[in-house]
């Protein structure tokens, strides 16, 4: 089983007003996917890249949105 980590990433969501469903089309990635992330399953280098440009961040910004994963 997977362990899980914090992250930022439903906080930031939250505060740009996106939905799950919006975030996850944006992002290119499935919804289960982006479900599992917020819950604080890991996820690709690639994938992180696609949420953060999604969210109209920066790739500097990925240590914010995911803080224990770098």
């Amino acid at each position: 089983m997977e362990k899980e980590k914090i992250n930022n990433l439903k906080i930031f969501r939250e505060k740009r007003l996106i939905s799950k469903t919006e975030l996850a089309r944006e992002a290119e990635i499935s919804l289960v996917t982006l479900d599992r992330i917020e819950k604080g399953y890991d996820c690709r280098l690639s994938t992180k890249r696609k949420i953060i440009e999604a969210l109209g961040l920066d790739f500097e910004d990925t240590k914010e949105v995911f803080p224990e994963n770098n």
